[in-house]
C-alpha cells in the first residue's frame, strides 16, 4: 500500500484526538520538497515512506511532534537539510527526535559491526532523553519490513537479522507486542521461508476448526460471567507464526505439544474481577499443572500484567486463557505508546521513570566497554525476551535474563554486593556460582568485609548479564592494572604468534591507536581485564600486517631492485648470506620462520629494509608468491660457505609435555649441557593437563638445532618438540 498525505489527514480528522494539523502539513511539505526526485527501491516516491511511518504512529495516537518528526526523520540523513534548519522551523522537540532517529553512517568507523554498535549506542542515548525516539524508529523499521520484498535477497536477510537481534527485543521491552510479533513474523519469512511456510500451512489446515473452537469457548465463558457489569470483553487469538516456530524448531516440539496455540482473552474492569474470573475458568475447565502464571502480582519488566492459565475442555484441546483489566490490555498491546493513546502522554521524557531503568543500566555499562562491538552483543543479552523473576530474602523481586546466575543476582542488587560476594544460598541451600536461577528462587548473598577481597576473573565466563560483566571488568580495570598489562601482553603475543604476526613497536602503537588507546600499556591492560576481545581485532590486524609486507606498486619493485643491483656481483654479507646480484644490501632474517644455515632459503626485497630472508617453505612465502605484483621482489639467496661461523642465529622450539615438577629444569639442563644460550623461555598449562613450553635459543645452524631437538625428545614426559617462528 502506498500511503498519501490525504490518507493521513483523513485519519486525523476521523479520530477524537486533537492535532496541530497545520504543523503536520508544514512538515510534510518540507519533507516532500527535500526528498523530491528521490525514489525507493520499489520505484515509489521516497516521501511515501515517511508518510507511512507517520500513519503507523497515528494509529498509536502519538502526539503532533512525533508525527512531524516521522515525516522529517530522513531529511537530515538523505538530503542537504541541517538539524539547525529543522530546529528553527519546527522547534527543539522535533529536532531532538529527528537527530535521535538519524543513523550515523557518515561516521568513519573501521567495520560495519562497529558502525552498527555505535548506531545502537546513539539510539539508546537518544531514548534516555526521549522515549519517542525509539517509537519512531520502531515504526520506521516496521514499514521497512513490510516493504522488504523489493530489496535484494542479501539485504532482506541482513535487515531481518538486525530486526530480530535489536528492534524486536526493544519492542518487547517497551511492551509493544503487536509491533514485535509482526516484525518477528516478517523477519522469519526471509530468514527461513521453508520453516515459515510449514508453520503457516499447519495453521491454515487447522484454521476453520480452530476458529470454531475459539468461538465455542468464548460463548461458554461469556454465558458463565454474564452477570459481571459492565460486561467483560472476550476475544480470541491464535499464536504468532514465529512463536510457534520457536517451539517447533528450537525446542523440538510438535504442534500437538504446544498448549497455547489458541487463546481466549477476557478483559474486565478491576483486579478483583480478574481473580474471580480465574476461579470460574478453573471451575469450567481442567487446569494443566504448572501452566499458571500470575503477571498481575509480578509484572514483567515491560509492565505487562495479566493472568495466564492453560486448561483443557471436553474437546480435549488445550488452550490458554488470559485475564486482565482494560488498562492492562492497552499496555499489553501498545506498551509505552499506550500513554499517548489512552492518557495525556509522558511528554517523551524518561527521567525519573523507573520503567526505563534498563536503558540507563545498559548505557552505564557501555561506559566501561572499550570494545565497541561488545555493545551490540550486550544489547542482545540484556534485551532478551525471556526473563526470570527471583526474590531477595525480604521479598523484593529482581528481574534477570533467562540463564542468569547468582553472580548476576549479586551485581543486580549492588556493585559492592557483587564485588564482595563469597557465596550464595538459593532456597536456604548453598549454591555454586554458575547455578542458573529459576523464577521463584529466593537468593541470599553472603559477603565479606575484607578490603583485599574482589571478584574472580572466572566470573566473566559465568556471568550472563552485561551489567555484571561490566562491573567485574571495571573492578579489574581499577584495581589490577599491572596484572592486567602482563596478562594482556601474554594473551596478545600468543594470539599474534598463532596468526604468524610479529609486530614491531611502531605497529603496536598503530594497533593501540586504532582501538582508541593512548599507549600500548593501556591496550594491553584492556585485553587483560576483558575490555577488548582479541578475536574481534585479530583479522584486521593481520590484514594490516600483510599490507606492510607487500610492495606498494609493481613499479616501485622494479625500481628498488634496479637501484640495488650492480653488474653481476655476488657479495657476501656479514649476515652469512649471499644475495645474488645485489651489492651492499642490508639483510635481515624474517621473524616468522627464523631461517638457519642449512635451511633452503629465498629473499624478498622490502621497501626501505633491504632483503628479508625466509625459509623456502615459510607460510608467508607461499601466500605472497601467489600475488603476481610481488614476483619482481623475490630473489635468489644462499648461505655463504662459512655461514655457521656466525653464532647469532635465533631459533624457537615449541615443546608439549606431561605437566610435572622440574619439567622446566630438565629442559634447561639439557640445553645448557650442549652449551646453547637460552634467550627466552615461557610455559603455561594446557586444558588437557599437559604443559606447553616455548624456548628461544641461539643456534649456529640447522644441524645443531636437530641435535638438541633429539635430546629434548628423550626427556621424561616430553610428547612433541617442534621448530616454530620466533616467540
Amino acid at each position: 500500500m502506498i500511503y498519501t498525505i490525504e490518507m493521513l489527514t483523513a485519519r486525523i480528522t476521523a479520530g477524537e484526538k486533537q492535532y496541530d494539523t497545520e504543523k503536520i502539513l508544514a512538515a510534510y511539505e518540507f519533507a516532500e520538497n527535500a526528498h523530491r526526485g528521490q525514489t525507493r527501491t520499489s520505484g515509489e516516491p521516497y516521501i511515501s515512506h515517511p508518510v507511512a511511518v507517520a500513519y503507523i504512529l497515528l494509529e498509536m495516537c502519538m502526539d503532533t511532534d512525533t508525527l512531524c518528526a516521522a515525516l522529517l526523520h530522513d531529511v537530515v540523513e538523505d538530503t542537504s537539510v541541517t538539524l539547525d534548519t529543522l530546529r528553527k522551523k519546527f522547534g527543539d522537540d522535533v529536532a531532538l527526535l529527528v537527530d535521535g532517529v538519524t543513523k550515523i553512517g557518515q561516521v568513519p568507523l573501521n567495520t560495519k559491526e562497529e558502525q552498527h554498535a555505535e548506531n545502537i549506542r546513539k539510539i539508546l542515548m537518544a531514548m534516555s532523553k526521549d522515549i519517542r525516539v525509539i517509537i519512531i524508529k520502531l515504526a520506521d523499521r516496521l514499514h521497512n519490513m513490510r516493504t522488504l520484498a523489493c530489496r535484494p535477497p542479501e539485504k532482506q536477510r541482513k535487515t531481518s537479522l538486525e530486526t530480530m537481534s535489536f528492534y524486536a527485543p526493544i519492542a518487547h521491552r517497551l511492551g509493544m507486542n503487536d509491533v514485535k510479533e509482526e516484525m518477528e513474523d516478517v523477519a522469519l519469512y526471509y530468514l527461513d521461508p521453508y520453516g515459515y511456510k510449514e508453520v503457516e500451512n499447519a495453521l491454515a489446515a487447522r484454521k476453520d476448526k480452530g476458529e470454531a473452537f475459539i468461538e465455542t469457548i468464548k460463548k461458554r465463558i461469556g454465558e458463565r460471567i454474564s452477570d459481571i457489569q459492565p460486561p467483560p470483553i472476550i476475544e480470541g487469538r491464535v499464536k504468532s507464526i514465529y512463536s510457534i516456530y520457536k517451539k517447533v524448531y528450537v525446542k523440538g516440539k510438535n504442534l500437538e505439544e504446544i498448549y497455547d496455540i489458541y487463546a481466549v482473552r477476557v478483559i474486565v474492569h478491576s483486579i478483583v474481577e480478574c481473580y474471580n474470573v480465574l476461579g470460574i475458568v478453573h471451575d469450567m475447565f481442567r487446569p494443566i499443572p504448572y501452566r499458571f502464571k500470575d503477571y498481575i502480582s509480578t509484572p514483567k519488566p515491560n509492565r505487562y500484567q495479566s493472568l495466564h492459565t492453560t486448561v483443557i475442555g471436553r474437546e480435549g484441546i488445550p488452550f490458554e486463557v488470559q485475564i486482565r483489566t482494560l488498562e492492562m490490555h492497552n499496555t499489553a498491546q501498545y506498551g509505552v505508546a499506550a500513554h499517548w493513546k489512552y492518557k495525556a502522554g509522558l511528554g517523551g521524557k524518561v527521567a525519573g521513570e523507573k520503567r526505563f531503568d534498563w536503558i540507563r543500566q545498559i548505557l552505564d555499562q557501555q561506559q566501561e566497554a572499550d570494545d565497541v562491538e561488545l555493545i551490540a552483543e550486550a544489547v542482545k543479552v540484556d534485551l532478551a525476551p525471556d526473563d526470570v523473576y527471583v526474590f531477595t530474602p525480604k521479598g523484593d523481586v529482581v528481574t534477570l535474563p533467562l540463564g542468569s546466575t547468582v553472580i548476576d543476582f549479586a551485581y543486580a542488587i549492588h556493585t559492592q554486593v557483587g564485588n564482595r560476594m563469597t557465596g550464595a544460598k538459593v532456597g536456604g541451600r548453598m549454591a555454586i556460582f554458575d547455578y542458573q536461577l529459576k523464577t521463584g528462587d529466593i537468593v541470599e548473598v553472603m559477603t565479606t568485609n575484607s578490603p583485599n577481597y574482589g571478584p574472580n576473573r572466572h566470573w566473566l565466563d559465568i556471568a550472563k548479564t552485561n551489567e555484571a560483566k561490566g562491573k567485574i571488568r571495571a573492578w579489574f580495570k581499577r584495581e589490577c592494572r599491572a596484572e592486567n598489562i602482563t596478562r594482556g601482553k601474554t594473551a596478545f603475543d600468543a594470539e599474534m604468534k598463532r596468526n604468524s604476526i610479529y609486530p614491531d613497536e611502531e605497529f603496536l602503537k598503530q594497533i593501540a591507536k586504532r582501538q582508541h588507546f593512548d599507549n600500548v600499556d593501556d591496550f594491553y591492560a584492556a585485553i587483560g581485564y576483558g575490555g577488548v576481545m582479541l578475536s574481534k581485532i585479530v583479522q584486521k590486524t593481520k590484514e594490516d600486517y600483510l599490507k606492510l609486507q607487500k610492495p606498494q606498486t609493481p613499479a616501485d619493485t622494479v625500481q628498488d631492485v634496479e637501484a640495488a643491483v650492480s653488474e653481476s656481483i655476488a657479495r657476501k654479507q656479514s649476515s652469512g648470506v649471499i644475495v645474488d646480484g645485489i651489492d651492499s644490501c642490508a639483510v635481515h632474517f624474517a621473524k616468522c620462520c627464523n631461517p638457519l644455515p642449512g635451511d633452503d632459503i629465498i629473499g624478498f626485497v622490502t621497501r626501505g629494509f633491504g632483503v628479508s630472508v625466509h625459509k623456502l617453505d615459510c607460510k608467508n612465502v607461499t601466500e605472497q608468491q601467489s600475488n603476481a605484483s610481488n614476483s619482481e621482489r623475490w630473489i635468489s639467496v644462499k648461505w655463504a660457505a662459512d655461514a655457521k661461523a656466525k653464532a647469532s642465529y635465533e631459533a624457537a622450539l615449541d615443546i608439549v609435555a606431561q605437566d610435572r615438577t622440574a619439567l622446566i629444569a630438565d629442559i634447561s639442563t639439557a640445553i645448557a649441557a650442549n652449551r646453547i644460550p637460552i634467550h627466552e623461555i615461557n610455559a603455561h598449562n594446557l586444558k588437557n593437563g599437559n604443559a606447553n613450553v616455548t624456548v628461544t635459543l641461539e643456534i649456529s645452524g640447522l644441524e645443531q638445532l636437530k641435535n638438541i631437538i633429539v635430546k629434548l625428545r628423550k626427556i621424561d614426559g616430553v610428547i612433541t618438540v617442534e621448530r616454530t617462528g620466533k616467540v
